[in-house]
């Protein structure tokens, strides 16, 4: 993969409907890897971001994707991702108005 190119993973929603993510970045907490996802197709959406904690299936395999079921473990997370966002230069980029 060149450096121009970007990471992407499609999710299986509920419905079975896959939704094609870019992969904003790949992030640690408290020893546990987690990975920010945006839609590439955000059709009514409004820049929704999801998280995700990031399981290792080991060298053979894709890495799984686990919901974050727990409030607390969710607010540290979401914490730790504002704080990456905070640390980027993305300018005047208001998330709300990606489409």
């Amino acid at each position: 993969m060149n450096e121009n190119e970007s990471l992407t993973v499609t999710l299986t929603l509920d419905n079975d409907e896959e939704l094609e993510c870019d992969v904003l970045t790949i992030f640690e907490v408290d020893g546990q890897q987690y990975i920010a996802l945006l839609p590439q197709n955000n059709d009514g959406e409004d820049g929704q971001i999801y998280l995700y904690r990031l399981i290792d299936n080991g060298e053979d395999e894709e890495p799984g994707l686990e919901n974050i079921l727990e409030d607390e473990e969710f607010d540290r997370v979401s914490e730790a991702f504002n704080e990456w966002m905070e640390e980027q230069d993305f300018g005047d980029i208001d998330l709300d108005d990606i489409e």
